[in-house]
């Protein structure tokens, strides 16, 4: 499967987490959520969550094949370290001594992409470019995955940084759907960052 596929495959699952969430939304000829208000938390969240496991294989697909040698959309062939004879392999050196490699952790991607290539291209310096939005998705990530205090911390200070006031007691539902105000076009918190990671996947998979 080609850099192109790869980068298609991820924007179709994106596409596809905003469209689970819009229609669990719809309302009947009265005007009533069709969906209770429970389902509706549930789907939101798990659309994102799904959003986010999409980038996690993006990133991994797209190393692997640039570490076997193949060249970024653009035709761009990133100078890299190492000859992996296949995909598998290269992503068993992905691993290496560990049971995975976790690539919702953003520093080590960055590690990672400057072990295997030159100044880390193409992952640098986009990754850099979006490292405080893609850390933002790393801790609501946290937030769907499992509920702590810690995790709750987090999402509020988050919060707060997003809308500059307090937010004690949100949660992930509610953050992903309140406008952002960082927005012009009065996007959600989810259509936001959701764009972020299509430009950050279409300027690596181009290279």
């Amino acid at each position: 499967m080609p850099l192109v596929q790869t980068l298609a495959n991820f924007q179709a699952s994106v596409t596809q987490c905003e469209s689970l969430i819009t229609n669990a939304h719809r309302s009947d000829a009265n005007g009533s959520p069709i969906l209770p208000v429970v389902d509706l938390r549930q789907i939101t969240v798990a659309a994102f969550l799904n959003m986010f496991i999409a980038w996690e294989a993006f990133l991994e697909s797209s190393m692997s094949k640039y570490m076997t040698g193949e060249a970024g959309i653009s035709g761009a062939l990133p100078t890299k370290f190492v000859s992996p004879t296949s995909e598998a392999a290269a992503v068993k050196m992905l691993i290496g001594t560990m049971r995975y490699f976790d690539f919702s952790n953003h520093t080590n991607v960055q590690k990672m992409a400057r072990i295997y290539f030159d100044g880390g291209a193409p992952y640098e310096p986009h990754i850099s470019g979006v490292f405080t939005d893609l850390e933002d998705l790393r801790t609501m990530r946290n937030a769907s995955a499992h509920i702590s205090s810690t995790t709750q911390t987090a999402l509020e200070s988050l919060a707060q940084r997003i809308f500059r006031t307090p937010r004690p007691g949100i949660d992930l539902y509610d953050l992903l759907l309140a406008n952002d105000p960082r927005s012009g076009a009065n996007e959600t918190v989810f259509v936001v960052y959701k764009d972020k990671l299509i430009a950050a996947a279409h300027l690596i998979a181009h290279g």
